[in-house]
């Protein structure tokens, strides 16, 4: 004789289920969330930007050296009869040896410098490149917030464009220091030749002071720009040898 089947526990009877948690109810896993981002890269300093760069980064080292050397000659702003040393500089931050040689020496790379300036000054105007760069009305505003940030530990303002303000005048002011160098420069080659120059500029002597106070300039604007160049990171350097930037902030 069969048994009889036990009769089927009542639904209310069974056990409720486990509980979802309320992580994935609430904020369910997004599928892009588990791909991770691929590195952007940027070609941002294309090969004559890079070429003319480093070709003026070796000539105004060159310059500036020689240029000591030919102040040493004469180390004074003032009159000849008596002459008195205004700035002693050590020899070893100068090239040439004497005189000649600090002429030879700034002379042949002076004709490097403003060919290298000419050329990126027409690449730069028929690339339309130089709106990357020049500094315009528009940007006055933004130049106290990067200042702000840099130098007083601010609030790092949104990354826009390829140069914040404060590096578009920067950069700006520095190819008009270069304009300067090469002016001046011409005056003090030349004084005859370019009096009008010279007359512009309150006379030779005075051209000779517009010329020191030029380098020192440029001194000035490569250290800061060194010091850009570090606290920015190792990929702006890498990034004016290969011309590709890895991640720019302003496109994360």
């Amino acid at each position: 004789m069969s048994e009889t089947p036990a009769p089927s526990e009542p639904i209310e009877n069974l056990p409720s289920p486990a509980p979802v948690p309320s992580a994935l109810t609430e904020n369910p896993p997004s599928p892009e969330a588990e791909v991770p981002r691929r590195p952007i890269n940027v070609y941002e300093h294309p090969w004559p930007v890079r070429f003319c760069h480093w070709l003026n980064t070796v000539s105004l080292f060159i310059l500036s050296a020689s240029g000591l050397r030919i102040f040493l000659a004469f180390p004074s702003f003032g009159p000849k009869v008596p002459q008195k040393t205004l700035i002693h500089i050590p020899p070893a931050l100068t090239l040439g040896g004497w005189l000649a040689g600090g002429l030879r020496w700034h002379l042949t790379f002076g004709w490097i410098y403003v060919a290298t300036g000419l050329a990126y000054i027409a690449y730069e105007i028929f690339s339309g490149n130089f709106r990357q760069i020049l500094f315009v009305p528009r940007d006055i505003p933004g130049v106290w917030p990067m200042v702000r940030h840099y130098f007083f530990f601010g609030r790092k303002p949104p990354e826009t464009e390829t140069y914040n303000p404060l590096q578009k005048l920067a950069y700006t002011s520095a190819i008009l220091l270069g304009v300067l160098s090469v002016l001046t420069g011409m005056v003090l080659f030349n004084p005859v030749q370019f009096s009008f120059l010279a007359a512009l500029m309150g006379g030779f002597h005075w051209a000779r002071v517009w010329h020191f106070g030029i380098l020192c300039a440029l001194v000035l604007f490569v250290i800061g720009h060194l010091v850009m160049v570090i606290l920015h990171g190792w990929n702006n350097f890498l990034s004016m040898l290969s011309g590709w930037k890895r991640d720019p902030q302003r496109l994360g």
